[in-house]
């Protein structure tokens, strides 16, 4: 059920399939934290409750590398790491193709509509507005597409999403952001493709990376 990209007795990787919540919501599905609380249980015969400490989130329709905590003390210490700014993040993005430089920086305000799980750009002074920063690189030109690698400065909520569509680059199947056509599989062509960071108790630097999905069959 879950693909394990890296496991260690404090930490869990996996690469996360595109319609899996990360953490549970109100939809009430079962999110992948519970799968990888099982494969803990019965793999290592635990008895009682599984710890499974959720680091960071990816959206539902995104792929990817997704990490998570086996022990509290790892997860707080990951989350420092986090909020030092000391992880990092790489994404691919399959996106619609437009007139813009090969490389470069994208700086917005961001507001999110709670109502309708949807973030905007916005002034700097929009009320609740928050800084969203990130760089991308054009890896490849296709026909129709951009391959672009993302490597986020902030974590705001759908940041790559709404900023790459602000530039009229939006990601392919994603019509919440202006995409022309969603994938037949609802899933969208954005993938956590890496992850790097000194690992919080064994302190040698781990970089997990992952093979982009199916819905990047283009690229073959």
């Amino acid at each position: 059920m879950i693909d394990i990209l890296y496991e260690d007795n404090h930490l869990i990787a996996i690469n996360k399939k595109s319609g899996y919540l990360v953490q549970g919501d109100k939809t009430k599905d079962k999110p992948l934290s519970e799968f990888v609380k099982d494969y803990i249980k019965i793999k290592y015969n635990k008895p009682g409750k599984v710890f499974c400490g959720v680091i960071h989130r990816i959206d539902r329709p995104v792929s990817g590398v997704v990490l998570f905590a086996k022990t509290s003390k790892s997860l707080a210490r990951m989350n420092l790491l986090f909020k030092e700014k000391l992880v990092k993040k790489v994404y691919w993005a399959l996106t619609e193709k437009n007139k813009i430089n090969d490389y470069g920086e994208l700086k917005n305000y961001l507001f999110k509509k709670e109502k309708i799980n949807k973030s905007f750009i916005c002034k700097k002074n929009f009320k609740n507005s928050k800084i969203a920063i990130l760089n991308y690189k054009i890896l490849k030109r296709l026909n129709n597409y951009f391959l672009m690698e993302i490597t986020p400065v902030t974590g705001r909520h759908h940041q790559i999403r709404v900023q790459l569509s602000n530039i009229n680059c939006p990601i392919k199947g994603d019509v919440k952001y202006n995409s022309k056509r969603p994938n037949k599989d609802k899933s969208i062509c954005l993938h956590a493709k890496k992850i790097s960071f000194i690992h919080p108790i064994k302190k040698i630097n781990v970089v997990i990376d992952t093979p982009y999905p199916k819905n990047f069959s283009i690229l073959n």
